[in-house]
């Protein structure tokens, strides 16, 4: 006959009130830096703008995809004045990979041209500012705040947070706008910056959409979704 086990996590994965606390975010804060370290954004850019330019060409793209086209696109257009006067059509044809390339084009030139006249060339520090540029919606601007200004507003949250996150037992709500308010208030701030990033490569290596690899998962004794044994 199997051994039951009395630990935390196995009260946890049968306890349908669960309610995660500090102490729980903070183990999983710091098992996420054990497995993936100091954290950074994947896209590659010299340049401010350059860096929420590629955020915007990396909708419905993967980053790798976006640090092979953005390159080519800032070698094209090196300074903020070329890009904003760029012709569409030109930039269509060079980041037409990144999938959606008639809107985005229309996101960058707009975003160039109101960076360049209206702030300067110089990107806003808030959410409020940020989310008037032309192709920046919140995530978009929560990611930029972090990577360039190092401020946290908000929790940056794509696919891959909203699902590691609804696993986690951090937020039970589907809208990324109420899954970053339920991440706002179960998450200590000081961690928003770094384990929105550890969500991602979370998802992206062990509790993908289709498939989870929780036996092999740092997190396989502390999630409340892992169908992992307890040792």
């Amino acid at each position: 006959m199997p051994r039951k086990s009395t630990s935390e996590s196995k009260k946890r994965q049968s306890s349908p009130s669960f309610s995660p606390t500090q102490v729980y975010v903070s183990r999983i804060y710091f098992l996420l830096r054990k497995e993936f370290g100091d954290v950074n954004s994947p896209l590659q850019y010299s340049k401010d703008y350059e860096f929420a330019i590629s955020v915007i060409l990396s909708a419905q793209c993967t980053d790798e995809r976006v640090n092979q086209v953005s390159p080519l696109l800032f070698a094209e257009f090196p300074t903020l004045e070329s890009l904003a006067s760029a012709p569409l059509k030109k930039i269509e044809k060079i980041i037409y990979p990144t999938g959606f390339y008639r809107n985005k084009a229309k996101s960058v030139s707009g975003f160039a041209n109101l960076l360049l006249n209206e702030y300067d060339g110089k990107l806003p520090k808030s959410i409020q500012e940020l989310i008037k540029l032309p192709g920046i919606g919140r995530k978009t601007a929560n990611v930029v705040l972090n990577e360039i200004h190092h401020i946290s507003e908000g929790f940056v949250v794509d696919t891959h947070v909203k699902r590691v996150s609804k696993k986690l037992g951090l937020t039970k709500q589907t809208d990324p706008v109420k899954v970053e308010k339920d991440l706002m208030q179960n998450v200590q701030s000081e961690y928003w910056m770094d384990l929105s990033l550890y969500f991602i490569f979370l998802g992206r290596k062990y509790c993908k959409a289709h498939k989870t690899f929780c036996e092999t998962c740092i997190l396989r004794k502390e999630c409340p979704s892992s169908t992992s044994p307890i040792d």
